[in-house]
């Protein structure tokens, strides 16, 4: 309490000289229109952007949110672009029974939201690391995605982490098809430009353009069909002189890659288990 009073005593002319001047310019602004008014602009000015700079604020912050919000509606949107396409296809313009069979198709799917933490691009098998692991219900073999399309596949699991295998690795190797043509090829990818990968095994008798799309077949549990995958950049014989090659422009952008979704299959066991009896009963022939 002493130290206070001393340090009252010893301050008290700056003090009374803040309390003056407070005063006065409260009495100059109060009593005078002009000095008033410019008070108020000024301060009505400061005060807008203040809220302006809160509300920039606010808006960044909810980006992820609306990020993730986008991603997984994108997903959900080319699996249904898929499914009306063909039915559009087959000429059936029944739109109770197509809207069915889009709920149908959308059934066996579960999106879980990750983020990647962890990456690398100039590898020759690249790889991914995302916040998400068993405790998540992530397992091998599970595709993962993101708003430009297909990313890669789960490759290995831990407790809270998982490892993905992403398109941009050489021993990458995912099932795609040319929209709207139905030929079925696999993509992958030899090194280089990490936006960059070919697709194979696409028959010579098939009359393709450059800048046609390519899509995942959903010939296997990992991806459903008709998510993005990229555009073809070029075609090109193939080395074994029967089929082309294509070079695509990869629609996910690796380098700039954050928010990602794992598609869990929920029915994968039983199609797991019909695999194995299938190799099982080739094994015995």
């Amino acid at each position: 309490m002493n130290n206070l009073l001393d340090f009252l005593r010893k301050y008290h002319y700056f003090f009374l000289f803040i309390l003056l001047e407070v005063a006065s310019f409260a009495l100059l602004f109060y009593f005078n229109n002009y000095q008033g008014s410019v008070w108020y602009t000024s301060a009505n000015r400061v005060t807008a952007s203040i809220d302006r700079f809160y509300g920039d604020v606010q808006t960044y912050l909810n980006l992820q949110h609306v990020n993730r919000k986008l991603t997984d509606h994108n997903i959900q949107l080319q699996r249904q672009i898929d499914v009306l396409r063909e039915r559009l296809a087959d000429l059936d313009h029944d739109s109770t029974e197509t809207e069915r069979l889009v709920a149908k198709s959308l059934e066996g799917y579960r999106l879980i939201p990750a983020k990647v933490i962890s990456s690398t691009l100039v590898r020759r098998n690249n790889y991914l690391v995302i916040d998400r692991g068993a405790k998540d219900g992530i397992r091998p073999e599970m595709g993962v995605v993101s708003g430009g399309g297909v990313v890669g596949i789960v490759f290995l699991t831990g407790p809270n982490y998982s490892l993905v295998l992403p398109a941009i690795n050489a021993r990458s190797s995912i099932s795609c098809r040319i929209r709207n043509h139905r030929f079925f090829g696999y993509l992958q990818w030899d090194g280089g430009s990490p936006i960059e990968a070919y697709v194979s095994d696409i028959p010579r008798y098939a009359r393709l353009k450059v800048g046609e799309v390519i899509e995942t077949s959903g010939y296997s549990s990992i991806f459903p069909p008709g998510i993005f995958v990229g555009r073809i950049r070029a075609i090109h014989n193939a080395p074994d002189g029967v089929t082309y090659r294509l070079d695509v422009t990869l629609g996910t952008d690796f380098g700039r890659l954050r928010d990602v979704t794992v598609i869990a299959t929920e029915n994968r066991a039983e199609i797991d288990t019909l695999r194995v009896h299938a190799l099982q009963s080739e094994q015995a022939i």
